[in-house]
């Protein structure tokens, strides 16, 4: 490796046909100073930045429960847990994000509610295990940060988090010129929850006699959505803008495909005072099949009879478009099912005229029988 006072010793050499270095500019030298390159020049704007955090700030502050101690824009987020409330309480932690359903958002222009989608995507697993979300923190990951623009996906995080209860605690703007296009962006979150240790729901609790009791989606939610833009926007050279007659109301492609996540988990938590719940399952990336597995021991299965529902026609639109085999439908997508729940036998007429009450399509889709821990999936949906 060539020192550097040997560099700059060859450098003040001349010879034939040779000119000298040109000297480093110092203070004082006499020339004129070249202009600084700032952040801005890299791409990332400081000042676009703070002004979306100001557009969000009404939002945010909506979303705040009592235990929210300070405001948006510390280095962290406080929150005091009441300990008085709990015997013993556990913490429950979960992480997600929208997936490829926010290359659509992107296309289409439509910002607010991918926020929504990752709302639901994270405190919906969170109350699976029976936990009350408490706080969630979002991350945004853009090209360009364009206030409004970021204002709106905000704003859909802060009304998910309303929905759920909980409060959007804090979160981070990142701005990566060069990486990402200036109309793309990425989202993510983390949401936390707590429930006492001697109510955690899950597979300890699920038993041979138990019911379960489907509750219907609002569509597709977050997952499948790399295959869906496969078969209909790419092989199938659909357009977002076209109206699916049977979407109904004049609804067209890219709106069906935007329906946002439902969340539920005000409903599950009310659910749990009023009936024998045992487990929850949070259809997502995996299905029926590979979701409600994850709530069973392995002494029993659980039966799910697919007559007894019928998926929304965006369902129908992607099998028929893509001529996806049946398994391979009900191993990516919820199919028309967003969240399940196992209750006691007793309890089951219960549940279900709770969630009808509360305007929740739900409806008894099986149950757990002896078995070695695996989902049985019996019968055929309707079509037509």
């Amino acid at each position: 490796m060539t020192h550097v006072d040997e560099r700059a010793e060859k450098a003040g050499e001349t010879g034939q046909g040779s000119t000298p270095e040109r000297q480093l500019w110092t203070a004082g030298n006499g020339r004129s100073r070249r202009r600084t390159v700032t952040y801005a020049d890299a791409g990332v704007s400081i000042h676009a930045g703070e002004k979306a955090v100001e557009l969000l700030r009404t939002k945010v502050h909506r979303t705040h429960r009592p235990e929210v101690m300070g405001d948006i824009g510390g280095f962290a987020g406080l929150f005091k847990l009441d300990l008085k409330k709990y015997k013993s309480p556990i913490l429950a932690s979960s992480t997600d994000g929208v997936g490829t359903k926010l290359a659509i958002a992107q296309a289409m222009g439509i910002h607010d509610t991918v926020g929504i989608d990752l709302v639901a995507m994270v405190v919906d697993d969170l109350v699976a295990c029976g936990a009350e979300p408490l706080f969630l923190l979002d991350y945004i990951a853009c090209g360009e940060v364009v206030p409004d623009r970021v204002a709106e996906i905000g704003a859909g995080i802060a009304d998910g988090c309303r929905y759920a209860g909980c409060a959007l605690l804090g979160g981070e703007t990142a701005e990566h010129p060069g990486v990402m296009r200036p109309d793309e962006y990425d989202i993510s979150g983390t949401g936390v929850g707590v429930v006492e240790e001697d109510a955690i729901l899950g597979r300890d609790r699920v038993e041979v006699g138990d019911v379960v009791i489907a509750l219907r989606s609002s569509g597709l939610h977050s997952n499948g959505y790399s295959l869906v833009r496969h078969v209909l926007l790419g092989a199938g050279r659909m357009r977002l803008d076209s109206v699916i007659d049977e979407f109904g109301k004049q609804r067209t492609l890219g709106e069906e495909l935007l329906t946002p996540t439902r969340i539920y988990a005000k409903d599950c938590l009310d659910l749990i005072k009023e009936a024998d719940i045992h487990a929850f399952a949070h259809v997502t990336g995996g299905g029926i099949p590979g979701n409600l597995v994850r709530v069973l021991p392995d002494h029993v299965d659980a039966v799910v009879d697919r007559a007894t529902w019928r998926p929304q026609p965006i369902f129908e639109l992607v099998r028929t478009k893509g001529r996806i085999e049946d398994s391979e439908m009900e191993s990516t997508f919820n199919m028309g099912v967003g969240m399940m729940t196992v209750v006691s036998a007793e309890d089951a007429d219960r549940a279900l005229a709770f969630l009808a009450g509360r305007g929740i399509d739900a409806w008894q889709v099986g149950e757990v029988i002896e078995g070695t821990g695996t989902v049985q999936m019996v019968g055929s949906h309707t079509r037509g």
